[in-house]
Parts: C-alpha cells; sequence; structure tokens
C-alpha cells in the first residue's frame, strides 16, 4: 500500500484501504453518498464517491479522512444505476466543468429538483413543494461564453489550456473542445488556443482567455461589444461583463419571472440588479412602468442604450448608490413587484433590511446559487414575506449549477 500524505488520518479507514459501497444519495455538488456501518459508532459513517449515482455498488479507495466522513476514488461500478448515461465528453471525470455528464437527462432534472427542496429543509427549515426544473431546450453546445485559462509560461511555453481539474482548485486540464460550448466556439477555440501559445512569451504570468459567441461569429476582446437576442428583444453589453450563458432557455426564463412577478395587483416593477437590463427590459411589456437599480453607473447605461433600441419607453434606468437602493422610487410599494438576482453571494444584509423597508407587494428572486437563496429566504420570511412558488431552471445541463426563481409576497 502506498505511504500516505503527512497530514492523512488514519480513522476510521487507511489510506488507499479499497471498500465495496452502496451509494443512497447525491450531494449537491454532485458526488455520491454511501454510509458505511462502523463498531462502537453509533450513526453509520458517511463515505463521498464522486461521479457514482444512486443505486449502484461500487468499488471504492479511501484517501481522505474528515471529522465526520471520509472521502474516496471511484475504481469500478459493481452494479450500474439505470439512471448511468455515457458520458458525451472524453475529459469527463478529469475536468472540473461538469458533474453529471454520467447521468441521464431526465435524472438530471430529478436531482435538482430534489437538492432545491433539501436545501429549503434542511438550511431554512421550510417544507414547500419544488417545481419539477424546467428543461433546457439544449442540452449539449448550449454555452455562449467559455473562459479558458492558463499557468505562466515555463521557458516561452504554454502548457495546458483549459479549465481547473475535478476536485481541485488549482492547476489546469488541457481542454482543446468543450461539447457544451456552442459549435462556433468549439470552431474558433484551436486558433484561438494556437495564437495564446504563438504569443507566449508576451505573457509574464498566467492569464484567462475569452470566447464569447455573439451574431454568428466568436469575440475574444473583453471590451468588445456583444449582442444577445431574447425573444424579439436585443442586448448589447461588453464581451468581458456578466450576461446569462444560455440564450436557447432565456425566453421561458424570463418569461416565467414577468408572469410571477404580475401576478395580483402590481402595477410598477423595480429590477434591484438589473445589470444591462435583461429582466427589466424582458418584462417591461408586462408593467406600467419599470424601474431598473444598479450600483454601477456603466451597467445602467447599457441599460438605457438596449432600452433605447428596442423602442422601450415605460423602463428607467437608476445608479443608485448600495446603502439606498430604493430612494430614488416612487412606486407604491403595495402595487409593485420587486425582481432580484444578485450574484453567488446573495443579498447584502443591508440590501435584505431596505427591501423589507419597502414592502414591496411581491419580490422575484432570481439564483444561481440556491444555497444564498435559501439563506436570504428565511430572512425574508421573517421580515413578513411569504414563500409562494419555487421553480428551478436548468441553464447548465451536465453541470451541478442551476437558476431557482423563488416568489414570494407580502405576509
Amino acid at each position: 500500500m502506498p505511504r500516505p500524505p503527512k497530514k492523512f488520518h488514519a480513522h476510521p479507514f487507511e489510506y488507499h484501504q479499497e471498500l465495496e459501497l452502496e451509494i443512497e444519495s447525491l450531494t449537491n455538488l454532485g458526488d455520491g453518498i454511501a454510509r458505511v456501518p462502523l463498531p462502537d459508532h453509533g450513526e453509520k459513517w458517511v463515505v463521498f464517491v464522486p461521479f457514482t449515482l444512486p443505486g449502484e455498488k461500487v468499488r471504492a479507495r479511501i484517501f481522505r479522512n474528515d471529522k465526520n466522513h471520509s472521502r474516496a476514488d471511484p475504481l469500478e461500478v459493481l452494479e450500474p444505476s439505470a439512471d448511468r448515461a455515457q458520458p458525451g465528453c472524453p475529459l469527463f471525470g478529469e475536468c472540473g466543468g461538469c458533474q453529471y455528464q454520467h447521468l441521464t437527462y431526465e435524472a438530471q432534472l430529478a436531482w435538482k429538483t430534489r437538492q432545491v427542496g433539501e436545501l429549503l429543509k434542511h438550511m431554512a427549515g421550510i417544507d414547500h413543494p419544488v417545481e419539477p426544473c424546467h428543461p433546457s431546450p439544449r442540452i449539449w453546445n448550449y454555452r455562449s461564453k467559455i473562459t479558458p485559462h492558463f499557468a505562466k509560461p515555463r521557458n516561452g511555453v504554454i502548457d495546458a489550456i483549459g479549465f481547473l481539474p475535478n476536485a481541485r482548485r488549482s492547476g489546469q486540464i488541457d481542454v482543446p473542445q468543450c461539447p457544451i460550448a456552442m459549435e462556433e466556439i468549439n470552431a474558433a477555440l484551436p486558433a484561438v488556443r494556437d495564437d495564446a501559445r504563438r504569443r507566449a512569451k508576451t505573457f509574464k504570468r498566467g492569464a484567462t482567455l475569452l470566447l464569447r459567441a455573439t451574431e454568428g461569429r466568436v469575440e475574444t476582446n473583453p471590451n468588445a461589444v456583444a449582442t444577445e437576442h431574447v425573444g424579439e428583444l436585443s442586448f448589447d453589453f461588453l464581451a468581458g461583463d456578466f450576461f446569462q450563458n444560455n440564450p436557447y432557455l432565456l425566453p421561458d426564463f424570463t418569461g416565467y419571472a414577468a408572469a410571477e412577478a404580475r401576478k395580483g395587483n402590481t402595477r410598477f416593477l423595480v429590477d434591484a440588479y438589473c445589470g444591462s437590463g435583461l429582466f427589466a427590459l424582458t418584462l417591461a411589456p408586462h408593467f406600467e412602468k419599470v424601474a431598473g437599480v444598479e450600483v454601477s453607473e456603466t451597467s445602467a447605461d447599457w441599460a438605457r442604450r438596449n432600452a433605447q433600441q428596442n423602442g422601450i419607453t415605460n423602463a428607467t434606468f437608476l445608479a443608485a448608490s448600495a446603502e439606498a437602493i430604493f430612494d430614488g422610487i416612487e412606486f407604491p410599494a403595495d402595487q409593485t413587484a420587486i425582481l432580484i438576482d444578485p450574484p453567488r453571494k446573495g443579498c447584502s444584509q443591508e440590501f435584505i433590511d431596505q427591501l423589507i423597508a419597502f414592502r414591496p407587494a411581491r419580490v422575484v428572486y432570481v439564483s444561481c446559487n440556491p444555497a444564498t437563496q435559501v439563506r436570504d429566504l428565511a430572512l425574508l420570511q421573517a421580515g413578513g414575506f411569504q414563500l409562494e412558488k419555487v421553480q428551478p431552471f436548468d441553464l447548465f445541463p451536465h453541470t451541478r449549477h442551476l437558476e431557482c426563481v423563488m416568489t414570494l409576497s407580502r405576509a
């Protein structure tokens, strides 16, 4: 047996000890969960095994013991699940970009739905039904942007250009093609990689490359203008800035948000993290007036330009300070819906306090991180809102990521 790492803790299993395990469930990171009975231990010991599926019997090798669980590498699937699928990428399991390619798409949707429900229950003590995860019209070649990166060149040579390895926070897996990226991105990727390698001596450190699909071409300059279409609307923004990366699902995604925000007697909408105007402008036809609020003047300016080029006249955009988000809003709160789509870290306590004080009729909370969303949900419930509906959307097939829309109303 190989020598264990210096910090390896040899309890309850030896380093590289092999076990036969039955996988019971999945974590929200996509790892299989097995439970092993131990002598003189009250509860069964948890072992996490990546790339395994519920119902499978597997052979796995321990590589780490933590305080209340162990981690193991899969060696062999002894009894496969009926939900096991053939991965669509030869790098699956090495590249850290995807977690679910070994799972049928129907099963991916079911697990994402279940995991949102489990977060509600375990993080906030909320037992609430979760609508089935809305599927993506495309499950391959859907990403409109990728950002492969590379480490500092050695002796003027760039090694791997790609993404983080699975279960690691450093290093790169060389990725010459990515089957979840749009076809035009994969067509452009070899030349972009070759160009970086030709210019290797100009890089003093590692770097990140940009490939953004726009108008049938691929933009590599982060400061160039990119365009995305959602239904009949077009949105311009800087290629390096954030914009939802699965355009095929955006009409359904924004349409659902509009329907939820418009329920009741709402006549006005505030998009409190408006960016370049995706939600504010797609929802504008459903409301008398819309106000988009941004702490970034640059983002607010892009939203104004997008409103003008789409002929939308009932939407205005404000650049507000973080501590006074709603100061410029004159809509009556009891007839106003607030849409929020914060970054992965969720809302600040300062923002939550301002939202509760504003007392809108409805809140439509869009999030790419259900864990921070559930955290904020508990605060909003304590502030007088009640949860009405939970709807996940699968904007990121084959990965553990999803977008979740939670609708709340005044209690």
